[in-house]
């Protein structure tokens, strides 16, 4: 063990990925410089020679994908290896390619300096969203058009990491899905990285691989060397370098508690949620992918109450048919039947996903083209997923809500052409659900003050507290300049849950919560005592909020939110929140990281 004292322990804040704790040696992967192709003029006739260059290295690169998809698939099962699927689309796409062969034979320049040209459009586009998931598939894109243009360059020198030859903590800028599957399981014991969050494929991989994992470190790879001794907190998103023997014993003291909360957590899992004094809260959970049905059941959770139809849109480079939404619509709500399943529309950011070949800039992607804008302004691409909807609710407890709500008008518009999918399914003969359960989510402000109204169009309410908090406090939540801003439990955010809430009951509708403040144990609480019905997190966040809704009396719920109501300080909102829940569940908070300086510069 290295001389922790003289050297002198650092923290460094991030983001928890996945759970565990793990020390070792880091293994630094610092970002490796783009190489610029250079930019030379060829002749006509070179034209078809270039093209063959390109063919020769798509050829490869679709070989070297599909080698890697059937290793995962061996090591981490058919799931994860469906990350290849998305890489290998983008080098199908005949956008990207007829780009490519455009600028090489109209401005008669080299295929390497004309694709990487093109291919940093394509990352440009597909980093410029807004939605957490979706930027994350960013990755995707430059990850495989990094392979094609390497294997144009330098064909015959390998691309992935084969250094690591002992166990150590990897710390990279950001782990690139082919690099992170090629790596020895045997030789890592868990992820660092620069960037990334909750969703990125580095998350993805290292739950899949039962390791711990930080990410959105920042500036790890310029602080840190190899060798470097440390210790990775994936449940609080902490990398401690040179831990004191202190915090390493704290650590070996929390471990055993985490394992003694996990077999508690268990013991739940399987008892419905009901507060003390008997009151009943639907937990949910949200997911993105159909294969996330078996978790959704292994966690405990009652149903989905979020499932984000995204990913059908972004692991393709055209729009998905009627029929393929309508198979996997299908295939949830059969799996999970008789738990509900509440479909969410197409909720992408302001961006031109759906149109590479328009460009048009926005300035404010937040308040800009995304949600049920860009299906209001695309009928037909609406039309096909209403349709499968509709289908799909037939085989099981199907319900669907709009995203990102600003007023009655979108939720008219919305219904009008819903009901023309009924009126066209019904002269088809197609069975479909009469009676669908239609709800919105309540993520503006402008929502909330005409929820009134609102609620007599829909059934039932889904706050999206994330954006609600976002919009309402004019504080992006991925800026870390400003993340000290974004409070879930501003006086402003309580009183416009609560006026949610209360529009909905009084309408005769149910309303829930999804996001990461439903998710929270502590705030979970509090919404429980502003009058949620239901809560939806991810699906390992199940179990212990459960617990903690187990231990807790609704009346003291209430009691909280009346003090939240008319508190004016955030803080005190917050501090009233943990106090309730540490009292009335002090197990589901006995783990707590060991007390220790912030030297990251702040949390990101």
């Amino acid at each position: 063990m290295p001389d922790s004292a003289a050297r002198g322990e650092r923290v460094l804040h991030g983001i928890p990925a996945s759970r565990g704790v793990c020390r070792g040696r880091l293994f630094v992967v610092r970002p490796a410089e783009v190489r610029e192709p250079p930019r030379y003029a060829i002749q006509p006739e070179d034209v078809q020679s270039e093209m063959d260059r390109l063919e020769a290295a798509l050829v490869l690169s679709r070989q070297q994908l599909r080698k890697l998809k059937e290793q995962v698939a061996q090591a981490l099962g058919q799931q994860e290896a469906l990350l290849f699927e998305a890489q290998l689309m983008v080098l199908e796409d005949p956008v990207l390619l007829e780009g490519v062969r455009t600028l090489v034979r109209d401005s008669l320049v080299n295929v390497d300096h004309a694709f990487a040209t093109v291919a940093q459009r394509f990352v440009a586009s597909f980093a410029a969203m807004q939605d957490d998931y979706l930027k994350e598939r960013a990755a995707d894109v430059r990850d495989a058009t990094q392979r094609v243009l390497h294997n144009l360059l330098n064909p015959d020198e390998p691309q992935d990491l084969s250094e690591i030859r002992e166990p150590c903590i990897l710390v990279a800028h950001d782990l690139t899905p082919s690099q992170t599957a090629v790596l020895d399981r045997q030789m890592i014991l868990g992820f660092a990285t620069d960037l990334g969050s909750q969703t990125s494929h580095t998350a993805i991989l290292a739950r899949a691989m039962h390791l711990p994992a930080v990410t959105g470190l920042r500036d790890a790879t310029q602080r840190l060397a190899t060798g470097d001794y440390a210790l990775l907190d994936g449940f609080n998103g902490l990398l401690i370098v040179n831990p004191t023997d202190q915090t390493l014993y704290q650590y070996g003291q929390l471990a055993r508690q985490y394992q003694v909360l996990e077999e508690r957590l268990r013991e739940v899992r399987e008892l419905p949620a009901v507060t003390l004094d008997g009151h009943r809260i639907t937990l949910s959970a949200n997911i993105e992918n159909p294969a996330e049905a078996d978790e959704v059941v292994a966690q405990g959770a009652e149903g989905v109450g979020l499932f984000r139809t995204e990913f059908l849109f972004m692991e393709r480079l055209e729009l998905p048919s009627e029929e393929e939404q309508f198979e996997v619509y299908r295939g949830l709500a059969e799996k999970l039947h008789p738990a509900p399943v509440i479909i969410r529309t197409l909720d992408l950011g302001g961006d031109k996903m759906l149109n590479y070949r328009d460009q048009y800039p926005e300035r404010n992607p937040f308040l800009g083209w995304r949600a049920i804008r860009i299906c209001l302004a695309e009928p037909e691409m609406f039309r096909a997923q209403l349709r499968a909807i509709l289908r799909a609710a037939v085989t099981g407890n199907v319900k669907m809500m709009y995203p990102m709500i600003s007023g009655i008008d979108e939720v008219d518009q919305a219904n009008a052409l819903l009901e023309q999918c009924k009126a066209e399914l019904e002269k088809e003969g197609l069975p479909f659900d009469r009676d669908l359960e239609v709800g919105v989510m309540i993520e503006i402000p402008s929502a909330v003050l005409t929820a009134e109204a609102i609620a007599r169009r829909v059934r039932f309410f889904s706050i999206g507290t994330n954006d609600l908090v976002q919009y309402s406090l004019a504080a992006d939540r991925l800026n870390p300049r400003i993340a000290h801003l974004h409070q879930p439990t501003h006086p402003a955010v309580v009183r416009l849950i609560k006026q949610t809430i209360d529009a909905g009951h009084a309408a005769g509708i149910w309303v829930g919560v999804c996001g990461e403040m439903a998710g929270d144990p502590a705030l979970a609480a509090l919404l429980i005592g502003l009058g949620a019905d239901e809560l939806s997190v991810a699906p390992p966040l199940v179990p212990a909020v459960k617990h903690l809704i187990r231990s807790l009396k609704l009346s003291e719920a209430r009691q909280l939110a009346d003090f939240a109501l008319k508190e004016e300080n955030t803080g005190a909102i917050l501090e009233a929140c943990q106090e309730l829940a540490r009292r009335a569940d002090p197990k589901l908070f006995v783990a707590r990281p060991p007390a220790a300086p912030d030297s990251s510069g702040g949390k990101p």
